[in-house]
């Protein structure tokens, strides 16, 4: 992922101005990593480091959402409707 790309994302899902480590702005940042990942597996699929750090970014992000699903209900639904996530 790109720097542009990953500022466009970070200010996207800000809660403040100079926000770059909320919950919010890590699930968004992950998700678009894991999209790029799952690309980069489709084409080279024996390719089993990137596998392992797919299923890390995936438990990571998934650890991320049960913490923002039980602290702040409204933030989580948000953005899994944001993401196209399931809930």
């Amino acid at each position: 992922m790109k720097r542009t790309e990953k500022k466009k994302i970070i200010q996207k899902f800000a809660v403040h101005p100079k926000d770059t480590g909320s919950p919010n702005v890590q699930i968004a940042v992950l998700t678009e990593r894991i999209t790029q990942l799952s690309e980069h597996l489709a084409t080279h699929s024996k390719d089993n480091h990137s596998r392992r750090g797919l299923i890390m970014m995936v438990g990571k992000r998934r650890k991320l959402l049960n913490y923002l699903k039980m602290n702040e209900k409204e933030a989580y639904e948000t953005l899994a409707d944001k993401l196209s996530l399931r809930k």
